[in-house]
């Protein structure tokens, strides 16, 4: 103000009705604006640069920053304005006209007509230096007011400001330029910035639903959300872009809850009280939320002052709308759905009476435990402990089947209680839990004797009385202990080692017993054999055969050679069949183990008939093998494969585990016959059904058992069976080879019954393969030296 005054009284007085028309249209200019509302932004839009280059024209420079100061003190006034704001906006633009007015006196601006182009130039810089001002000093009232940043609100609605100042100052100048010096052209001004008001309006407005459309389209994208968090966060940023509310409030059904949002871009869940003061009496505009043709909630728009909302804002906030309630709907489905999956993974995983891991979570945790910890380095011990409680059935007998699940929460309870951290408890079923200990300390005791002594402990824990339907319960344990390096076993062997040794304490009346291999029937050892098995049938170098000639008793001539099978085995050493035949048995490798020893057989016997030797070798038949279908297929294609004459083959099979399945084996055994190859009984004499069986199976051969030659000599009893046996199947018009034979005694008996043939130790022992050759041509030639007739036993099978 002083400034102004000053450079007032320093100047000649103008023309009293100039200085007044200069002062009203100031007041004009600053009173009647042009207010829009542009996103989250309220923008007002004043005249006063068009005022300002007229002034110019009506009054000296010095004189100009008294009437701005002057004409914006009585438009605050008009509008009602603090006392605070009106003596700093009256300052502010005063200051600002004083730098207008400096900038025209050192561009020597004088009379504006006629207007030049440097005239022009002086004057829009002047109001460049007072926009420039003007700006920056209301930046920094509104920055100190709300808390933003000074650039933010410097540079929010440039663009349309820029309009407004080339627009306003070509009114100024076109007025000017009409001639000044005569007041009465001033009536045109109110029509031109009518005009300009218009123009503006009519921009601004095309912005205004461009920027909406647009911001609609990115609202319906970012509300697009699973959370429902998220959702509501993003809504109500977007709907403080579109329809620039002083508050926003989205209220929700489903769960209960409102959240409301501010301009300041705070996020509240609450009820009405974190509604802004200002808003709470404002005006409320509304829209109800639904998703699926269901109510989910409700959207507030709330405004300081009534707002009237245009039909574009009526479309754009029932779209919006619409897309809300759909968000809404999608997101309370997608967490209902999360809700189910979390609770059905839960339930996957937990026994549902008491609440502990599962048996399915046991292994998962023991795998991931015995995985984990296995390295290159000594690993760290795993140890399993397998509770069952002690006369738990009585409980439920006694006291009924509610306070049997009442001790089993009980005993739930207790023992999470005292596992401590890193261990797992589960329950198994019935009154099994089981108790994972990840990694035993290295120092100390041994890991068995470390599992031992944690589960006396924990078995300890149950002990104490317990009250349940009225009655004072002390429940007992026995807890199975095993204890391995991480990386040598799997979770479900572990437990089935448990399982073993918690039987073994309960046997023996123990609390805690621990693993021992040499009492567990079911050793993984023979799955492991079987496997190792299977690889073997591979290779050619385990699975070797031995055979055993067949001497005949009256020339000693061979009449055959009988396979036997050995494992060489690269870990175990040399197995026998009693070690592994078991297991062929109860495998699915009975098929391929009998068409290799088959396949090699033949290979065998190929080889002798190139030396000119023929002497049929025999193999013996898994009783399942004789219930594939396939056996006789297999046997004639390897039999074409190595040109071997069908009947240098015999099958051997055992009566006594043949009596079942009658029609497969007639089918088998008559494809077999049909072949040409022979079939013989082995082990004769030792079923319950061995006439029946010579009746219904048509053979070539019987075998008597080692059993009855081995006693016959002593016992009358088995000479009787062993010479009926030859005479039976002399009779039937069958071979006879006796078994077992080991002394010369034994030998002499079985020429004198009239028995074809032997063999047995007193002859030979099973030798290698590569030796028997040898031996074979050896027995032919020591019975053509003795002058004997070597003839080939091939006899025909009974009933040919």
């Amino acid at each position: 103000m002083v400034v102004a005054g000053s450079a007032a009284l320093a100047a000649p007085f103008p023309n009293p009705l100039r200085l007044f028309t200069a002062v009203g249209l100031v007041v004009v200019a600053k009173t009647v604006t042009l207010r829009l509302r542009i996103g989250s932004e309220r923008f007002m839009f004043a005249w006063g640069e068009a005022a300002l280059v007229v002034i110019f024209g009506l009054v000296q420079p010095a004189w100009i920053p008294a009437t701005v100061m002057v004409g914006v003190l009585v438009s605050q006034l008009l509008t009602r304005a603090s006392s605070v704001k009106a003596v700093y906006n009256s300052a502010g633009h005063g200051l600002a006209a004083a730098v207008a007015a400096t900038v025209a006196v050192v561009g020597g601006l004088g009379r504006l007509t006629p207007l030049t182009p440097r005239i022009a130039a002086t004057v829009c810089l002047a109001v460049v230096g007072y926009v420039a001002l003007t700006t920056v000093l209301a930046s920094g009232a509104v920055a100190a007011a709300s808390g933003s940043r000074f650039s933010a609100v410097v540079t929010r609605g440039v663009g349309v400001t820029t309009l407004m100042l080339v627009g306003n100052v070509a009114v100024g100048l076109l007025v000017v330029s009409l001639g000044i010096t005569d007041i009465r052209w001033l009536v045109a001004v109110p029509p031109l910035l009518w005009l300009l008001n218009e123009t503006y309006k009519a921009r601004l407005r095309a912005v205004e639903e461009r920027r909406a459309w647009q911001e609609l389209a990115a609202a319906t994208h970012r509300v697009n959300l699973l959370d429902r968090r998220e959702v509501l966060a993003a809504a109500l940023r977007s709907a403080s872009r579109l329809f620039s509310p002083d508050a926003v409030e989205i209220t929700c059904l489903r769960p209960a809850c409102t959240v409301i949002g501010t301009p300041g871009g705070e996020l509240v869940e609450s009820g009405g009280t974190a509604v802004p003061e200002s808003c709470r009496n404002g005006h409320l505009v509304t829209r109800a939320l639904s998703g699926a043709g269901e109510p989910v909630g409700e959207l507030r728009l709330r405004f300081q002052h009534p707002v009237r909302l245009r039909q574009r804002e009526h479309l754009a906030l029932s779209t919006f709308a619409d897309v809300l309630g759909a968000a809404l709907q999608n997101a309370a489905a997608h967490a209902e759905l999360r809700d189910m999956v979390e609770r059905k993974a839960y339930e996957a995983a937990h026994d549902p009476l008491t609440g502990l891991a599962n048996r399915i979570r046991l292994l998962e945790y023991g795998e991931s435990a015995l995985r984990s910890l296995a390295g290159p380095e000594p690993a760290s011990h795993v140890a399993l402990l397998l509770m069952d409680l002690n006369r738990f059935k009585d409980v439920n007998d006694a006291l009924g089947h509610a306070a049997g699940d009442q001790v089993l929460q009980r005993t739930a309870q207790r023992l999470a209680e005292a596992v401590e951290p890193g261990e797992l408890l589960a329950r198994l079923g019935g009154d099994e839990f089981a108790v994972v200990i990840p990694a035993l300390p290295a120092e100390g005791a041994s890991p068995v004797e470390q599992a031992a002594a944690r589960g006396r402990a924990l078995a300890s824990t149950l002990a104490s009385p317990t009250e349940v339907a009225g009655v004072a319960l002390s429940m007992e344990a026995s807890v199975g202990v095993v204890t391995v390096p991480a990386g040598t076993c799997d979770m479900t062997e572990l437990l089935r080692r448990a399982d073993v040794a918690m039987y073994q304490a309960k046997r023996s009346g123990q609390v805690v017993a621990g693993y021992d291999a040499s009492r567990d029937a079911a050793s993984t050892d023979r799955l492991a054999l079987a496997a190792e098995l299977r690889e073997a049938l591979q290779v050619d170098d385990q699975l070797v055969l031995e055979l055993q000639p067949a001497v005949d008793l009256a020339t000693g001539a061979p009449v055959g050679a009988e396979v036997l099978v050995r494992w060489h085995h690269p870990r175990r050493g040399l197995l026998l069949p009693a070690d592994f035949i078991g297991v062929v048995e109860q495998s699915e490798l009975v098929a391929p183990f009998t068409r290799y020893v088959v396949d090699r057989a033949l290979r065998l016997a190929a080889s002798w008939s190139e030396e000119g030797l023929d002497v049929p070798v025999a193999v013996n038949l898994s009783a399942r093998s004789l219930l594939d279908r396939r056996l006789p297929v297999d046997i004639a294609e390897l039999l074409g494969r190595h040109k071997v004459a069908p009947e240098r083959l015999v099958l051997e099979i055992t009566e006594t585990v043949m009596m079942t399945e009658l029609d497969v084996i007639d089918d088998v055994l008559a494809a077999l016959r049909e072949i040409g190859t022979q079939i013989a009984v082995d082990d004769f004499g030792t079923g319950y059904s061995s006439l029946t069986f010579l009746a219904r199976f048509p053979v070539h051969e019987v075998k008597v058992d080692r059993a009855f030659v081995a006693k016959m000599v002593d016992s009358p009893e088995a000479r009787a069976i062993v010479r009926s046996t030859v005479e039976l199947a002399r009779s039937l018009n069958l071979r006879t080879v006796a078994e077992g034979v080991e002394t010369a005694e034994q030998r002499l008996a079985l020429v004198e019954m009239g028995c074809d043939a032997a063999q047995g130790y007193h002859f030979f022992a099973p030798m290698p393969a590569e030796k028997t050759s040898r031996v074979l041509w050896t027995l032919v030639n020591a019975a053509q030296a003795r002058g004997a007739q070597v003839i080939r036993l091939a006899r025909g099978a009974h009933g040919d």
